[in-house]
């Protein structure tokens, strides 16, 4: 049995959708903080069990037979995340699991100058050391474009810290790829990079866009403190606005201008996209 955590999201929820068309959903489990949330997966006959990183009992007994466990990584900011991860993984081995995947992110690295990088590189440390087989799927990065990119459409430019080169991949697209994963025959071990071949800046967004909407979409670098002060000013607390230009200044130092061309290779097909993920949203 494959057991997923976080499948009432978007990621590992995906995920599960594409389970379900590589194997029997009698051999798919769903550990859920919310299993009414899950009822979806039920109703289909996926075993739906309560789970939290929080209370290590309950997340034993949702692996309880499970030859794989999916574990996706905490979101939660106000928690001890590298401690949850532990409390996972310490689950799906007393739980007997054989391997244990994670969703990590590319350029996880304990000296990596984006921050959360240091927690997923703490988390593939311990799975290293959890004395079962284990995979990490360093996705490229996803989310909200219309947050990232700002109000452009309205203002016609899209304006942020200076930047450079990032894999931004189509979330359905390592969704599937870490189905195919859990699935496949293909030995994974350790660390993979899933990410698109050809990372971009806001620059290459802005492209997209004129080329999209047929409109004068210009791309305008604004200093780093000005940035913080026009994101303070519109609510955003500084600690999250600087947490995120952190991000921004790891790019521009080509720390994510990366390249491996193992997620077509699964996919057996080019990944969408920036400029295709762009037009789907331009479309929603």
């Amino acid at each position: 049995m494959i057991v997923v955590t976080g499948a009432t999201g978007a990621l590992n929820g995906a995920t599960v959708e594409h389970l379900l068309q590589r194997v029997p959903a009698d051999q798919v489990g769903v550990s859920a903080r919310d299993v009414t949330k899950a009822r979806h997966f039920a109703d289909r006959g996926v075993r739906v069990r309560q789970g939290s990183y929080d209370d290590p009992d309950a997340l034993r007994d949702s692996f309880t037979g499970a030859d794989q466990v999916l574990l996706v990584s905490s979101s939660d900011p106000t928690a001890d995340v590298v401690g949850q991860h532990r409390t996972a993984i310490r689950a799906a081995v007393a739980a007997g699991a054989r391997r244990i995947l994670y969703t990590s992110t590319v350029g996880a690295a304990a000296d990596a100058p984006y921050p959360p990088h240091a927690v997923h590189a703490a988390t593939e440390a311990m799975l290293a050391d959890s004395g079962v087989a284990w995979t990490s799927l360093r996705n490229g990065f996803f989310g909200d474009l219309d947050r990232f990119l700002g109000p452009w459409r309205r203002t016609g430019v899209i304006a942020g810290p200076a930047d450079g080169p990032v894999p931004w991949v189509d979330r359905a697209d390592a969704a599937e790829a870490a189905a195919i994963v859990l699935t496949g025959d293909r030995a994974s071990d350790g660390p993979i990079t899933l990410i698109p071949p050809h990372p971009v800046t806001l620059d290459d967004f802005a492209r997209f866009a004129a080329e999209l909407t047929g409109r004068t979409v210009e791309r305008v670098v604004v200093d780093d403190e000005r940035w913080i002060a026009d994101q303070t000013a519109t609510g955003v607390p500084e600690p999250v606005a600087r947490f995120a230009l952190s991000l921004f200044q790891a790019t521009r130092t080509g720390y994510f201008a990366r390249v491996d061309p193992l997620l077509a290779e699964l996919l057996g097909r080019a990944p969408r996209s920036a400029a295709e993920q762009l037009a789907d949203r331009l479309a929603a």
